[in-house]
């Protein structure tokens, strides 16, 4: 990611990810000059291979987001790492300031940074993850099937992600760890499905499985647990633009519409950073709905300036 950076754009796409470059690949070929702007810290970094993407399945992540980025480039698009510090509205344009100093204008912006996993402060779970600790079962369940599996509890998520799980294998451990406590419907629940159930909390995780507080180990050969996911967005906060609560609990996120609009105007979201739960197929999409959208924006306020000035004989 060597391309310049240039002072003014029609769209600054802030987050290199497949819902970015699929929005700034729409704006591209609708001949928009569009730069993306990518700190280089893809959440799926750790993974072996993207999946559930069709035509792609199991594409490693860097060689999916290069082939992206080059897309991108072959319809005069720029691709710039750097990392966004702030964004704010001066004059009738926003303005992007990068970590570095770097500063660029652009007529509409589309957020597509993502989010950070927060795992819980377990020794030994940070230095598997995305090995033999995951978190989604359409992600990392063919990979693990029928195998030990145990499922971290954590949050309000814990329960469905075990009952997901059990699709992929029969050996499956629910340890309570901190979760909310059981109700009697999902140890039913759990107890039909053959869901093993482990009171505690987990001490460490090891190579040979769950260490539990009372000294206990409980062999296992990959873990699930559900993150606490937190949108990548604190730059926004200038231009009243905040993270909120997802409704899920799951974490936190932008609010935007069905179709990527925030609540401020010449603003979208688009991919994980407002859609906690998409995978990389349904963040691509939404990044090309937003492009395609922000273009109509662009073109009905051009074509508004157009008839003002048809109409003063210009």
């Amino acid at each position: 990611m060597t391309d310049e950076l240039k002072d003014r754009y029609d769209v600054v796409v802030i987050g290199g990810g497949a819902a970015g470059l699929n929005g700034a690949l729409m704006l591209g070929r609708a001949r928009r000059s569009v730069a993306v702007i990518d700190a280089g810290e893809p959440r799926n970094a750790p993974a072996e291979g993207v999946h559930g993407l069709l035509g792609r399945e199991g594409v490693p992540p860097g060689e999916l987001l290069a082939t992206g980025r080059d897309e991108v480039r072959r319809y005069g698009g720029h691709v710039v790492a750097g990392r966004v510090a702030k964004a704010y509205k001066r004059d009738e344009a926003f303005t992007v300031a990068l970590d570095d100093g770097r500063e660029v204008a652009a007529s509409r912006l589309l957020v597509a940074a993502g989010i950070v996993d927060r795992l819980p402060d377990i020794p030994g779970l940070a230095e598997r993850w995305g090995k033999d600790v995951v978190h989604c079962p359409y992600c990392h369940g063919w990979e693990h099937r029928d195998q030990a599996i145990g499922i971290i509890g954590t949050g309000p998520m814990a329960v469905h992600q075990a009952l997901l799980f059990r699709q992929w294998t029969a050996d499956l451990v629910f340890f309570t760890h901190t979760a909310p406590e059981l109700t009697a419907d999902e140890r039913e629940k759990f107890a039909a499905r053959g869901i093993r159930v482990e009171e505690g909390e987990i001490a460490a995780v090891e190579a040979e499985g769950a260490r539990m507080s009372d000294g206990r180990l409980v062999p296992r050969q990959a873990f699930a647990v559900a993150t606490r996911m937190e949108a990548r967005a604190g730059f926004l906060a200038d231009l009243g633009l905040e993270v909120a609560d997802h409704p899920s609990g799951a974490g936190t996120h932008v609010p935007a519409d069905a179709f990527g609009k925030t609540s401020v105007p010449g603003v979208w979201a688009a991919g994980n950073v407002t859609d906690l739960m998409a995978q990389v197929g349904p963040a691509a999409v939404a990044g090309a709905m937003a492009g395609a959208l922000i273009n109509a924006d662009l073109t009905e306020e051009e074509t508004a300036t157009a008839v003002a000035l048809h109409r003063l004989g210009k």
